[in-house]
């Protein structure tokens, strides 16, 4: 059995893509503000200490990267515009606006005029940190986000690229979600894009982001960021859904921030990536915020996806309700370990954490590890987790009234699934990852 640090080992110097020259390489070739800039160098100076040290063990013990080389990966330059993303949600819906980028370079962005004209901002970061840096840097990698965090989010600060940025002003309401894409092309290619939301007192929007490879053969890295920035009585709708091929490493740090009276729905669906680890923070900061959050995770062949979730009670009458569920099939292995942290202030928090396992076949394995630190006394905190295998009798049973093994295996993973589902208001962000699920059952062996 190895032991945290060797299963958490990784090359010690900064070499290879993320080295020094590579860094000078990188900022040579960029025309950003000073701000920008000084904010990179801070970062790759704090990255070039952070991998010397070891990985913080309560997060990182179970999730093996030593077959991780960051030596292998470059940040590119430019994008192919004629690579072939296979969107699951982009022809789905209507949407007041839309970015996507490749290979870490902004390929596409449009929003509606009559957005702009109310204030609304939507379009790439390497764009707008160049006309709104009083909007933008109070919020980039300052609040819910930090680079301090560990190696990966300060390799992601110094060399973020792309990115997108929705800010809607105060009172302003968007009737339509907007769309982002992040996809991979080339071969070796790393891509670091960073989303900043932030919606200012009373507005409300809806953002749908996917991340997508053009083949399944290409290795990849993906190390990216979110920050949700919800203001007092805003309310956040953000979806996302991963979708790399089995050949890409995901590494993501993900925070969402809610102030008073707001609220943040935030969904994830893993069904990609070669292994996936995602820290994934909601701090609830202002009095009467609310945050759910929905997971749903496919793994198959050798797969691992590996989220660490916190959910934050800063403030009084406080709600977060996170719901994950995973299906696993194969030699795949999910991970999940879940805190709920309330301060002394927060009194009166109601805070729930749950993670359901379906385990498809004996040689995949399933990891889950809630947990609760509380300061406060007069609070509700509940937590969860179950695993289980699928029930041959009922797949016999199926079959037997006329389904093939296919259909009645999707049957039960969707009962399983519909727990997440039913949580979803968003009737096409269902039929996605309904019909993504299905199409994942037929790969690979049942």
């Amino acid at each position: 059995m190895n032991s945290p640090v060797d299963t958490m080992t990784s090359p010690a110097k900064t070499d290879g893509g993320f080295d020094e020259a590579a860094f000078a390489r990188f900022l040579d070739a960029r025309d950003e503000p000073d701000w920008v800039t000084e904010l990179r160098r801070r970062a790759f100076e704090l990255y070039s200490k952070k991998s010397q040290e070891e990985l913080d063990p309560e997060e990182w013990k179970r999730v093996d990267i030593r077959g991780f080389d960051p030596s292998a990966f470059t940040v590119h330059p430019t994008a192919d515009t004629a690579a072939e993303l296979e969107t699951l949600m982009h022809d789905r819906a209507t949407y007041a606006g839309a970015v996507a980028h490749v290979d870490g370079n902004t390929t596409a962005q449009r929003v509606d005029a009559s957005l702009a004209e109310r204030g609304v901002i939507f379009g790439s970061l390497a764009d707008l940190v160049h006309e709104h840096r009083d909007i933008l840097e109070p919020h980039l990698m300052t609040r819910a986000v930090h680079p301090e965090t560990d190696r990966f989010s300060a390799l992601h600060a110094a060399f973020w690229t792309g990115g997108t940025v929705l800010y809607v002003p105060r009172n302003v309401n968007l009737e339509e979600p907007l769309h982002s894409l992040i996809g991979l092309s080339a071969a070796g290619a790393a891509e670091l894009s960073h989303t900043l939301i932030i919606l200012e007192e009373g507005a409300s929007a809806t953002l749908l982001e996917e991340t997508a490879s053009a083949t399944t053969d290409a290795p990849g890295l993906h190390i990216g960021a979110v920050e949700l920035i919800v203001g007092a009585r805003a309310n956040l709708r953000y979806v996302q859904l991963q979708n790399w091929n089995q050949k890409t490493w995901h590494f993501a740090h993900q925070g969402g921030l809610v102030e008073q009276s707001g609220s943040l729905q935030w969904t994830v669906a893993a069904l990609g990536s070669k292994l996936a680890h995602v820290h994934q923070d909601v701090i609830l900061k202002g009095t009467g915020a609310s945050a759910e959050v929905n997971g749903v995770t496919f793994a198959t062949n050798r797969q691992v996806l590996s989220y660490y979730t916190k959910q934050a009670h800063e403030a009084p009458h406080t709600h977060s309700d996170l719901l994950y569920k995973d299906v696993l099939r194969d030699r795949s292995r999910v991970i999940w370990r879940g805190m709920i942290r309330v301060e002394k202030e927060a009194q009166q928090t109601d805070g729930y954490q749950r993670n359901d396992s379906l385990v498809l076949t004996p040689t995949c394995r399933a990891d889950a590890i809630p947990g609760l630190e509380i300061e406060a006394d007069d609070v509700r905190c509940t937590h969860g987790a179950t695993a289980g295998r699928v029930d041959e009798e009922q797949i016999f049973y199926s079959m037997c009234r006329g389904m093939t093994q296919h259909e009645a295996m999707h049957m039960i993973v969707e009962g399983f699934f519909h727990g997440v589902y039913d949580r979803i208001p968003m009737e096409m962000v269902r039929e996605t990852l309904s019909q993504a699920v299905e199409k994942k059952l037929g790969i690979g062996r049942l």
